[in-house]
């Protein structure tokens, strides 16, 4: 029998006041990049999924509800707007 290894994924909820969030922006914001610079590249090299799909858009807007998923650190980011709870 092979013993195989899982990953627990780590989930944290990053508050924003707007209506989205791009996805540059966000990983910068949620600490995951120190620059904006560092952002982009880790998304063009598709290292990031939104919704479970990989994204290459740095500009994505992720709204009330989407998640930002990086398996390498095993963290899911879901996002939750306040504007959206306002509406």
């Amino acid at each position: 029998m092979q013993r195989e290894d899982f990953k627990i994924m780590r989930s944290e909820k990053i508050k924003i006041n707007t209506e989205y969030i791009k996805l540059d922006s966000l990983l910068k914001y949620a600490g995951v990049t120190e620059t904006g610079g560092i952002a982009k590249e880790v998304i063009a090299e598709g290292r990031i999924k939104v919704n479970g799909e990989v994204c290459t858009m740095r500009g994505k807007k992720l709204r009330n509800g989407d998640c930002a998923e990086i398996d390498e650190l095993s963290l899911k980011l879901e996002v939750v707007s306040t504007a959206a709870a306002a509406e």
